[in-house]
């Protein structure tokens, strides 16, 4: 991003997820403006629960969430691609409302553990809050950077994250962390945004396409160089889907403004912007 350094960026994704966090501001297309986001009504005409659907996540799960735990803030389904076993620690990076993190919960049981990490204290808030209503007590949410996570060496059994890395501008020490923490032999199951081509120049130099999961993204070549170069191995495609031509009907207004003051079209981003879910493993 130009003329603005990692610290900025950071502040700016933290004030945009206080924001969501409170209801003041929708996400890619959530309800801004109501705590029962499961149920409401966004300015695109869907719900959190219809958002997360269409991702993978099955509706009996998404059902059974305390209410506030789905923020519809997701490129992905991962957990289920985990396989997780009772008594398993999992570590949920970029935890949010605790969406992930309380459906890894339910498979691990209660002799398990599921450490969510969250960088924005109203996510954290939020998140406990979801927790202590439903009597989840063996979820903890801790607030952290996902480039120097509060967690120790070779502690966890499997690491997921669902669009949050690609706004984190040290991508490459995210997986150096993941790595740190997990066990020999843990895995992870990873949903992200990478790039397949370059995004026009207002676009990739804009701090709100930054803070919108775009502009953050790495090219998909760079971003798994990344992932081997941590020392995390055996990486399979689980998913792979064109974020546009799948989010087209409901990108927000402030997205599509800027794409018309700029002259930039969908047929200009379409196929070079893609939602992946994939696995690795630490040897």
């Amino acid at each position: 991003m130009k003329n603005i350094d990692a610290e900025q960026l950071v502040k700016e994704v933290k004030q945009r997820y206080a924001k969501i966090a409170a209801g003041r501001e929708a996400s890619c297309c959530v309800p801004a403006s109501s705590s029962e986001s499961t149920k409401a009504t966004s300015c695109c005409g869907t719900t959190a629960t219809e958002v997360s659907g269409g991702l993978g996540y099955k509706t009996d799960e998404l059902q059974s969430l305390p209410e506030g735990a789905n923020m519809g803030l997701g490129c992905g389904a991962p957990v289920d691609h985990l396989d997780l076993k009772p008594g398993e620690v999992v570590l949920d990076l970029g935890s949010g409302g605790g969406i992930d993190a309380f459906l890894a919960a339910k498979r691990v049981g209660p002799d398990g553990k599921v450490i969510g990490v969250d960088m924005t204290p109203e996510m954290i808030e939020c998140a406990r809050q979801n927790a202590e209503s439903a009597g989840i007590d063996h979820v903890e949410f801790r607030l952290g950077r996902l480039e120097d996570l509060p967690v120790e060496n070779d502690s966890v059994d499997a690491v997921t994250s669902n669009c949050v890395i690609n706004l984190v501008p040290d991508k490459q020490q995210v997986y150096y962390e993941i790595a740190r923490v997990l066990k020999p032999g843990g895995r992870l199951v990873i949903s992200d945004v990478v790039l397949d081509g370059l995004l026009p120049e207002s676009l990739a130099s804009d701090l709100l396409a930054y803070v919108g999961c775009v502009a953050g993204a790495m090219q998909r070549e760079a971003y798994f160089t990344a992932v081997e170069a941590a020392g995390l191995t055996d990486i399979e495609i689980l998913s792979d889907v064109d974020f546009v031509a799948a989010t087209e009907d409901h990108i927000p207004d402030d997205i599509t403004d800027l794409m018309e003051s700029t002259g930039v079209g969908l047929n200009d981003v379409r196929g070079k912007v893609h939602s992946v879910t994939f696995r690795a493993a630490r040897r």
